[in-house]
């Protein structure tokens, strides 16, 4: 498995408009993803790199609602069978008894974090976004209260932290790698953000599905 810290850049996204901070806010959230404008999401498809059979989950784009807001994202555990140590979602796969995505996404925030659903109000959802490890992922974005108490299990999180909404819809912070892998080219994106000194390395799908949802704020 290739290190994807050590894959050069090939560019940087300098040249698109940074979602303004008006459009950020609580309320302009609410109204997008209640009336969404006509848009394309950008990223849909990772080149397929395992056999295990496809399998439906969901994650919480968890928005905490503070004067400027921020993303709730975890660490994952370094034992894990995928996606090990990445930067993601709190999320996992749908279970038979999960009416929706927002309730498998609602389900495994509490499971891994600790996020009890009192304190999320769902928004809406993205578009799917299919893993190279054979994930049809669905998005749900929700605002979080900031109020919320959080207690991550240590099994499946190894660190919980939040990232300015507002670094993350700036594309100067959006930088697209490409490596060969399995005999496939992948190009994907990363958006390192530095956490009080601690490199929160966010790529991948996450990466992905959070340029979807710019595609989204910018549309």
């Amino acid at each position: 498995m290739f290190d994807p810290q050590q894959v050069p850049v090939l560019r940087v996204d300098h040249h698109l408009p940074t979602v303004p901070a008006e459009h950020l806010s609580a309320a302009a959230l609410r109204a997008r993803l209640a009336n969404p404008p006509a848009w394309t999401p950008e990223l849909r498809r990772e080149p397929q790199f395992s056999d295990r059979a496809p399998a439906d989950a969901a994650v919480l784009m968890a928005i905490v609602d503070r004067p400027e807001p921020t993303v709730l994202l975890t660490q994952r555990t370094d034992h894990l069978s995928t996606h090990s140590g990445q930067v993601a979602f709190a999320g996992g796969k749908c279970d038979p008894e999960d009416a929706h995505p927002a309730a498998t996404a609602l389900r495994e925030a509490q499971e891994e974090i600790g996020l009890d659903p009192q304190w999320v109000e769902v928004l809406g959802q993205l578009p799917t976004y299919f893993t190279g490890t054979q994930f049809h992922v669905t998005p749900v974005v929700a605002l979080v209260d900031p109020r919320h108490q959080l207690e991550p299990n240590p099994h499946e999180v190894a660190h919980v932290f939040e990232v300015p909404l507002a670094f993350l819809m700036n594309p100067a912070h959006h930088r697209w790698h490409e490596v060969q892998f399995q005999g496939q080219t992948r190009q994907w994106l990363s958006m390192p953000y530095d956490d009080a000194g601690h490199l929160r390395f966010i790529w991948g799908a996450t990466a992905g599905m959070l340029r979807n949802f710019y595609r989204l704020l910018s549309a």
